[in-house]
């Protein structure tokens, strides 16, 4: 199939390689020309010879494109998403009734429902899709949440299962902004998961039998109830840095989508707690320099690096 990209951060250019790699012609449009570069330089350097072709304006993208048109954008949330597609000079103005457009980023599933219903007035098809993964779905394959349009998830169906392969998988989850719901309790699990591996390793790193935490988090991923992704990212981590010795535990802000969990689950009248306290935590590490010295804390910013690429504060030497 051939489709167009925007959005070529560090999901959406492995993507699009992911996509060129399996027989898939990708039109791509991103505002930063570097990123555009980078793309091309990782093209070339891996031999990958899908087609792959650069659009200098939003026309000129979309022209570009086979009728009926599939784009696909991996966008921060919000205004840039907001702007680049839905603007007054967005891509939205250049399509057309049949046209798929496929929003990737983590937005708020009460825009994406908004956005679907919108455009199902102007007869263009939306899909919310959330993306997880992290950098390793490269090889190993996305987990695809979708929602929106269920005539365009089965016109796009090829893509996904490039996507995927070989070990992640994808799901249509209704109409509006069922997949974005879907993906915004996933990362709101994901903090609760992240904090509890950090508090978990903290107390080891603590006991009195001066143990190997590496080994440790081997064992843990031998078929234990804790093993999968997120202790293989541990594996990683200590691997690099034992006694993460050289990490602030400056965790970053909260984003978007454990904030609306919580939100909804307040609104539902339903206890959250240890989410909650973990997407607290996350914003006390911004100031709070006892949670900064934690082991926990330096845990789950070097995991946030580990799988997603997210910067990290390095220790003063």
């Amino acid at each position: 199939m051939k489709l167009g990209f925007i959005g070529l951060g560090k999901m959406g250019n492995r993507m699009v390689m992911k996509l060129l790699a399996g027989g898939h012609e990708v039109v791509v449009w991103n505002r930063s020309k570097e990123k555009i570069s980078n793309l091309k330089s990782q093209i070339s350097n891996s031999k990958i010879k899908g087609k792959l072709e650069v659009a200098e304006s939003f026309s000129d993208f979309t022209t570009m494109l086979t009728k009926p048109r599939i784009i696909w954008s991996m966008l921060p949330a919000g205004e840039a998403t907001e702007a680049v597609l839905f603007g007054e000079s967005g891509v939205v103005k250049c399509m057309e009734a049949g046209d798929i457009l496929i929003d990737g980023g983590n937005a708020n599933f009460h825009d994406t429902q908004r956005r679907f219903e919108n455009l199902k007035n102007m007869e263009i098809k939306f899909l919310g899709i959330g993306v997880s993964g992290g950098l390793v779905a490269f090889e190993k394959g996305y987990p695809l949440m979708i929602g929106g349009s269920r005539d365009a998830f089965d016109q796009i169906k090829p893509i996904l299962e490039i996507l995927t392969k070989p070990s992640g998988g994808f799901e249509y989850f209704g109409e509006g902004g069922a997949g974005h719901f879907v993906k915004m309790i996933h990362n709101a699990i994901e903090y609760g998961y992240m904090q509890s591996i950090g508090e978990g390793f903290g107390v080891l790193e603590k006991s009195p039998y001066k143990l190997d935490l590496l080994k440790v988090a081997n064992l843990y991923n031998c078929g234990s109830l804790i093993s999968g992704f997120m202790m293989e990212r541990t594996i990683d981590v200590l691997e690099k840095d034992p006694d993460l010795s050289t990490v602030d535990g400056v965790i970053g802000k909260a984003s978007g989508e454990t904030i609306w969990t919580v939100e909804e689950a307040k609104k539902q009248n339903l206890p959250i707690e240890i989410i909650e306290r973990s997407l607290m935590i996350r914003n006390e590490s911004e100031t709070d320099e006892i949670i900064q010295k934690s082991y926990a804390a330096r845990m789950v910013a070097s995991l946030r690096n580990a799988f997603g690429g997210h910067d990290v504060k390095k220790k003063a030497v």
